[in-house]
């Protein structure tokens, strides 16, 4: 039906619809999906002054906010192919800022095979199972390909009964 509309625009849509109905911390700082395909996960955070602390530079929150939307959404957009109804949420967060992040921040992921394979095992398993998920942030206009903060988050996910 709208396939006339570009797919980052389309799944950008679908990460604030979701924030703005389950999550509204995601809706209010303005993710936009540049990346969402089998190998990975890019997602934009906008330097804007609703995003950004005392200092001038973007707030943790908002870092770690962006981290947890970019290792998710590899594993909801399997979990949404699968057509299985599959729990998803983080059993822990690990972060580390390098630098202090004063542009747009670019938030990678990497791992979609390895998310992809992870969730074949939660159906397959029918247990609950975890995964540790890394994400790297940038600043390119600041400081390139080189990482302001770097994330581990552990997914947890199982198959509902």
């Amino acid at each position: 039906m709208l396939n006339f509309v570009p797919e980052g625009i389309k799944q950008t849509a679908f990460v604030r619809l979701f924030g703005l109905a389950k999550i509204p911390l995601i809706w209010f700082i303005r993710p936009s999906v540049l990346e969402l395909n089998e190998r990975e996960t890019r997602i934009k955070i906008p330097f804007v002054r609703k995003n950004k602390n005392h200092l001038g530079s973007m707030y943790f929150g908002v870092l770690c906010a962006a981290a947890d939307i970019a290792g998710g959404l590899a594993a909801m957009e399997h979990i949404k192919n699968s057509g299985k109804k599959i729990s998803l949420s983080f059993k822990d967060f690990n972060a580390e800022f390098h630098k202090r992040a004063e542009g747009d921040t670019i938030f990678l992921n990497t791992q979609g095979p390895e998310i992809k394979a992870f969730i074949e095992k939660v159906i397959a398993s029918g247990e609950r199972e975890n995964m540790t998920v890394d994400v790297e942030a940038r600043t390119p206009d600041q400081f390139g390909d080189e990482p302001v903060a770097t994330f581990k988050l552990t997914l947890s996910c199982k198959l509902k009964s």
